[in-house]
Formats: structure tokens, sequence, C-alpha cells
């Protein structure tokens, strides 16, 4: 059963608007392809094909994505996320193994702010005793 999902996917403060269409397994991430998107980091192409290859879906399904805030690798996390969320809405069979995987659940770790009277969350200005 391959129907168009849409859902968002979040880490950190990357959004990913991904939209999954029945096709041949292309990826285009605001307007460009994957691999142009990501530059020259296999392990960033590696974490968004996650999901689609431990649900065997690779060539099943064009995927585009609009994504904004974070850097690179947040961004590829909340693609990850996103993509994850669109095929459980497909096919609710493939929820044991994403979830086996931890790729449902949304990674909630964000930056500490920053303290005044500090340089950032935790690091305290050199101390001098004289």
């Amino acid at each position: 059963m391959t129907k168009e999902s849409q859902t968002v996917g979040r880490r950190k403060c990357a959004i990913a608007r991904v939209k999954l269409v029945p096709g041949k397994g292309k990826v285009i991430v605001n307007g460009k392809l994957l691999k142009d998107y990501v530059g020259n980091r296999p392990a960033l192409e590696k974490m968004v094909f996650q999901p689609l290859v431990l649900t065997e879906n690779e060539n099943k399904f064009d995927i585009k994505i609009k994504v904004v805030g974070g850097g690179i690798s947040s961004q590829a996390g909340a693609i990850r996320h996103g993509i994850s969320r669109a095929l459980l809405d497909n096919n609710e069979e493939t929820k044991a193994i994403l979830r086996s995987e931890g790729l449902l659940t949304r990674d909630s770790r964000i930056k500490e702010r920053k303290k005044y009277g500090r340089k950032r969350a935790r690091k305290r200005f050199q101390f001098s005793k004289r």
C-alpha cells in the first residue's frame, strides 16, 4: 500500500517537512539532490537513508524535503525523523522495525542557554587568585 504522505521531523533547531510520493527513489532537499545538499558527507547520507533501508523502501518513493534551521547534521537528523514518520503513516507494519531502531523518537536534546557572568552555558572566565 503506497500512498502519498506528509510529515514533519525535528532535531535540535532543525525542522524538516517531508513529502513521500510513490516513485523511483529520488531525494530532493530544498530544490537540490541529497548528495549535493550534504556535500561530501557519506555518514549523513547514510543517516538519511537508514529508515528506507530498514523498511526496504529505497526505490519505492520519491522524497521532497524542505528543511530550515540548525546545522547540516541536525537537519539530516530531522530529515531522518520525518522520513520515519512518513513511512509509518504510509504503512503501520513498519512501526516495530522503526521503533526498535529508535527512529520514531524525537531527539529532544537542544543547546543549553548562555548564563550571565559566564563565557558560554557552563564555561567560566579564567579565575585569578591575585
